[in-house]
């Protein structure tokens, strides 16, 4: 029988990402308004765009009405992530088919590596869920920090594609970078934590102290690891380029900086964001092993302590993660963007 000490802990833990999205996005926006609005351009729609005009929300309407239900077949989302993922997604592609085009890369590849080696994977912690099987809370961490940057771009910049470009653009580019750091980041750490922790046999090091720990603690990270979590950011970055590429003015791109980067800067912000999100699940995040060998994620009957106190869950620490991922890849390639 649970007691009312139990019921309350339980309902506490579950409020937490709750808690973390509403001081770390607005905390964030705030940074982003006030940091960048001197950067701000004066035109707020582009080659005379808006939120009604053309088939921007159609097409973008029929994306993501599509990719849910076919999240929903594949159990990527429950009833209640239906809602919230379609609001990341119309707005994500409202604001640029580029940031659309990550968002659609890490939802698609994400889901699809919840299902590599599930078998093995459910052998390794009780927290694994079929398909991932993302909810109203999950969709929010992961997808949150993007949508808070998607917000932003339409109000100050408006709607449309623009290339990257530091000197005559740097609103815009700041904040399409920050949309690309936060997806690349958390496709980053979903492809290391689904893929990298079923592949190879070392076990891996926990990365605040390298000491071996079970596969499947939170902040264990392993060489193959780290390399899945690149070629996570990477193919958001690759899906980012060719939107651009696709769908920028001709004129626009010759007359930019080159944007081949940006396959460069997702593979960065995926292997940060990866490294990012195992020091804080290392030190805020609790990590046991039950009777039976799984890795649990709350103290209880006959489970050993491995590493981390339990202040926040997973959820929050993604989305930490993806915040500041945003914050430091826009930073870094002002400075070394060819």
């Amino acid at each position: 029988m649970v007691s009312s000490y139990e019921n309350y802990h339980r309902e506490a833990k579950a409020k937490v990402p709750i808690l973390v999205c509403a001081l770390a996005i607005p905390v964030s926006a705030i940074y982003w308004i006030v940091g960048y609005s001197e950067l701000a351009p004066n035109v707020k729609h582009i080659n005379g765009c808006s939120l009604t005009s053309s088939w921007r929300l159609p097409i973008t309407l029929t994306i993501f009405v599509i990719l849910s239900v076919w999240s929903v077949k594949g159990k990527g989302l429950v009833s209640s992530g239906i809602l919230s993922g379609l609001f990341v997604g119309i707005i994500t592609n409202l604001s640029n088919y580029g940031h659309g085009a990550c968002l659609v890369a890490f939802f698609f590849t994400a889901s699809k590596a919840t299902h590599f080696r599930s078998e093995k994977k459910r052998k390794l912690t009780t927290e694994y869920r079929e398909g991932g099987q993302r909810s109203w809370k999950q969709v929010l961490c992961n997808g949150g920090m993007a949508t808070q940057l998607a917000l932003v771009y339409l109000f100050d910049v408006g709607c449309g594609e623009r290339p990257i470009d530091f000197d005559r653009d740097c609103k815009s580019s700041s904040l399409s970078i920050g949309i690309l750091g936060a997806l690349a980041c958390c496709n980053g750490d979903t492809w290391a934590s689904q893929i990298g922790t079923v592949l190879g046999e070392k076990e891996p090091i926990l990365i605040t102290t390298g000491k071996k720990v079970p596969r499947g603690t939170n902040g264990g990270v392993t060489a193959i690891g780290l390399v899945v979590s690149l070629m996570g950011g990477l193919v958001v970055g690759i899906c980012n380029y060719i939107a651009i590429v696709c769908t920028v003015d001709p004129a626009a791109l010759q007359n930019a900086r080159p944007q081949w980067p940006i396959i460069v800067a997702g593979g960065f912000a995926g292997l940060l964001g990866s490294v990012i999100d195992s020091i804080f699940g290392a030190t805020l995040q609790y990590s046991g092993i039950d009777e039976n060998g799984k890795i649990v994620e709350g103290p209880g009957k006959g489970v050993k302590h491995i590493s981390g106190k339990q202040i926040i869950d997973d959820h929050s620490v993604n989305l930490l993660a993806s915040v500041v991922t945003a914050w430091v890849l826009p930073n870094l390639s002002m400075i070394f963007w060819p």
